[in-house]
């Protein structure tokens, strides 16, 4: 076979277009929140109670939005003070459970919900933001699993958009629900929202390297 001109230029472009083309279509997936929990940019949320939100939508299916900010609950640390070294959470996926630990003592235990139509992320890693209350959307109409649930309570993010957070749009615990985050009971939700760090000053909160955030381990899978 005799390669002319045209055919050298064609072979030098080709392998340019497949990475453009690869490119693009790595851009698309990440705006449709692939690889994500498709809960949005949590840098944009401000931590308050959204009073207009008046319908949340899981699973296609409509329900009615809390139209309260939730009443803080006074907690009592019966382990005494702790370093925040100390602290640190491990989510164990093939259970669907999370235990927070203080040293080697057990802080709270409780049962969650991971991903089922998107996968929570295994490894080590750190509370990065707390906001009281966000708003998280996402899904596939078609596949009827869009979902639009504002005012989610006590969510601390971990890993890029996901988290930890309350749930009041469904109470299957114990079986993964979620679309990539780890839905607790609101109850202990808020319990562990007050005790990781960074410590809670106001409805958002950083951590820094002179503030680090609480330890997460998640290993295991979702049944």
């Amino acid at each position: 076979m005799t390669f002319n001109k045209s055919n050298k230029i064609f072979f030098i472009i080709l392998p340019i277009l497949f990475f453009v083309a690869l490119g693009i279509l790595s851009i698309s997936l990440k705006r449709v929140g692939i690889g994500t929990c498709g809960c949005g940019d949590p840098r944009e949320a401000t931590g308050d109670f959204n009073f207009t939100e008046r319908a949340a939508i899981f699973m296609n299916e409509q329900l009615a939005s809390p139209l309260a900010e939730i009443r803080q609950t006074v907690f009592n640390n019966v382990l005494g003070e702790q370093s925040a070294d100390n602290k640190w959470i491990e989510v164990d996926l093939s259970d669907q459970k999370l235990i927070a630990w203080e040293g080697d003592q057990k802080y709270l235990e409780t049962l969650v919900s991971s991903g089922k139509w998107g996968k929570t992320p295994t490894g080590e890693f750190a509370i990065w933001s707390k906001f009281k209350y966000t708003k998280m959307s996402g899904g596939n109409k078609a596949l009827r699993t869009y979902y639009y649930l504002p005012n989610v309570p006590y969510t601390m993010y971990f890993y890029k958009d996901f988290g930890l957070h309350g749930t009041y749009w469904h109470n299957n615990f114990g079986q993964p629900m979620s679309h990539g985050c780890v839905n607790l009971p609101t109850v202990m939700a808020e319990k562990l929202y007050y005790w990781v760090n960074p410590p809670t000053n106001g409805n958002v909160n950083l951590s820094d390297d002179s503030n680090p955030g609480t330890k997460i381990t998640i290993y295991g899978k979702a049944p």
